[in-house]
C-alpha cells in the first residue's frame, strides 16, 4: 500500500515561486512513476508533470519551462518547483503514483493510470 501526502501549497502573488513536496510511504522509490495533477474549481483534474520509473519527465504545455518535477528516491519524495506562477495556476494540486510502466509517455497524462493519490494541497495565485 502506498500513501501520499502533499505539502507546500499556499497563497502567493503572480510571478512568485512555490515548491510542492509529496512524501510517499510504503514501497515506492524508482519502481513507481510519480506525477502531479491539478484541479481548479469547476474543472476536471488535469495533468501537470510526471517523473517516470526511468527518470524521464513530461510536462503539460501550460507549465513547461516554468515548473520542474524532481524526485529523491532515498527520501521517497517527489517535488514540484513552480516558478513564474500565474493566476491560472490556481488549483488544488495532487500527487499521484503508478507502478505501471508505459513506453508511450503520453499515457502518464491520464488520471486513470494512477492507483494512488494524495489528498491535495491548495495553491492560490493572486494577480
Amino acid at each position: 500500500q502506498v500513501q501520499l501526502v502533499e505539502s507546500g501549497g499556499g497563497l502567493v502573488q503572480a510571478g512568485d515561486s512555490l515548491k510542492l513536496s509529496c512524501a510517499a510511504s510504503g514501497r515506492t522509490s524508482s519502481s513507481y512513476a510519480m506525477g502531479w495533477f491539478r484541479q481548479a474549481p469547476g474543472k476536471e483534474r488535469e495533468f501537470v508533470a510526471v517523473s517516470t520509473q526511468t527518470m524521464y519527465t513530461y510536462y503539460a504545455d501550460s507549465v513547461k519551462d516554468r515548473f520542474t518535477i524532481f524526485r529523491d528516491n532515498a527520501k521517497n519524495t517527489v517535488y514540484l518547483q513552480m516558478n513564474s506562477l500565474k493566476p491560472e495556476d490556481t488549483a488544488a494540486y495532487y500527487c499521484a503514483a503508478t507502478r505501471f510502466f508505459f513506453t508511450n509517455g503520453d499515457s502518464y497524462r491520464d488520471t486513470d493510470r494512477y492507483g494512488y493519490w494524495g489528498p491535495g494541497t491548495q495553491v492560490t495565485v493572486s494577480s
